[in-house]
């Protein structure tokens, strides 16, 4: 099997990092990929939420083709004009938030986050950092000591200074650490990672209230939930929600590597010349993929789609909550970004893998959470099949834990024949 040799090669030589799914992934054609084999599986994940517009896609292909043709990466880097890197400033400045009037090009979330917590600290003149308990913010140094999860975060030492954690969706705990030498606090409008957690309807905009009423910048981590996860261009759009920060990737260019973030005209005039760069920020490749990915998904009203299939999605989801009770703890999400809590990691892992046998690819968060993030072109008769799926491995899986319950203790924890 031309798999097993792929695999073999990864194993070998490819850093460790990944508890890696036995899969080796050919071609992708929308919601569906194919392995070397010639099997086909509904992805449920995209690739963690980043092509958009689906695997395969003839948008991202041209722009590819058409831009690399011209030029790829600027003489002299960013110090050069770029007409694509002006043409995507331009359409960032038609769907960010209201007072972020100025972007930077970057190559990752992580990237992203990392940039514009240095930024704060500098244009405010102050140490600290605040963010929620549960969050994620990135693998660099800096993003994980803003992460609030230990078993992400405490394994690095040392870790960065000048960090504060405070619980998720408690604007009181926020305000008793909002001192003089507090820089911003960092925030996501749902947290992905943390286990798709969704604050109440109000909780930004108080923050928000709260943050400039200290004095205190607000960074707003949409590297997940932005262009158009959750229906809405951003989250925090159209809300009375000032962030002075926003930090975006993932979604922006449907699957190549590219990130960004934005500030207020008031941030950067406290910034100057030579306070961040990077050499392959705002390559001309990348604006030109970024600018046809988002113009698709404007063109094509994708946000209307990503409410209806998502709320399809969701109700789907519901009907298996109730029909297996206590397994399946709770339903939560916004758009296509869903989560399924159940009753333990095994029967979690025990899902996943029988979607897998399936042929449906899910993500795991967080122990118990089945997080569902597939592209937004999703079809609503794609999801229908996806999630007919997730059904079947829900009830094999639920019969296989309720099996091994009835099991002397001595023999509970022993794996069971799946077949």
């Amino acid at each position: 099997m031309k798999s097993k040799k792929t695999m073999k090669i990864e194993d070998e030589c490819y850093a460790p990092f990944f508890n890696k799914t036995p899969l080796s992934i050919e071609r992708g054609q929308g919601v569906y990929v194919w392995d070397e084999e010639g099997k086909r599986y509904i992805d449920f994940t995209a690739g963690w939420g980043v092509t958009s517009i689906g695997h395969g896609s003839t948008v991202i292909a041209r722009a590819l083709a058409e831009q690399s043709a011209k030029i790829i990466h600027n003489p002299d880097s960013g110090l050069t004009y770029a007409p694509s890197r002006a043409k995507l400033l331009s359409l960032m400045k038609e769907v960010l938030p209201e007072g972020l009037t100025r972007v930077f090009f970057t190559n990752s979330g992580a990237e992203s986050i990392d940039a514009v917590i240095k930024l704060a600290r500098k244009a405010s003149g102050k140490l600290n950092i605040v963010s929620a308990d549960k969050s994620f913010h990135g693998r660099t140094l800096s993003g994980v000591s803003a992460t609030g999860q230990a078993a992400h975060r405490d394994k690095y030492r040392p870790l960065v200074p000048h960090h504060i954690h405070v619980p998720y969706d408690d604007v009181e705990a926020l305000a008793s650490v909002l001192d003089d030498d507090v820089a911003a606090f960092i925030v996501e409008p749902i947290q992905g990672e943390g286990g798709v957690r969704v604050p109440r309807p109000d909780y930004l905009e108080r923050v928000s209230e709260l943050c400039h009423g200290h004095g205190v910048y607000l960074i707003v981590d949409e590297v997940q939930t932005g262009f158009f996860r959750t229906g809405p261009v951003f989250a925090s759009s159209g809300k009375n929600i000032r962030p002075d920060f926003l930090a975006m990737a993932k979604g922006i260019a449907g699957g190549f590597p590219f990130g960004a973030f934005a500030m207020t005209e008031e941030a950067a005039k406290k910034l100057a010349k030579g306070d961040h760069g990077g050499t392959f920020c705002g390559n001309p490749l990348g604006c030109a993929v970024a600018s046809a990915v988002i113009t698709h998904m404007l063109e094509n009203d994708i946000s209307r789609n990503v409410e209806g299939v998502g709320s399809f999605i969701r109700g789907r989801l519901e009907k298996l909550r109730w029909k297996y009770p206590p397994l399946i703890a709770e339903v939560r999400g916004k758009g296509l970004l869903i989560g399924m809590e159940v009753s333990s990691p095994e029967l979690a892992q025990s899902i996943k893998e029988f979607c897998l046998e399936q042929g449906l690819l899910v993500n795991l968060t967080q122990g118990t959470v089945i997080r569902i993030f597939p592209a937004l072109t999703i079809t609503e008769s794609e999801a229908e099949e996806g999630t007919a799926l997730l059904e079947k491995a829900v009830k094999g899986a639920c019969t296989v834990v309720t099996a091994r319950e009835t099991l002397p203790a001595s023999r509970r924890f022993m794996p069971l024949n799946y077949g």
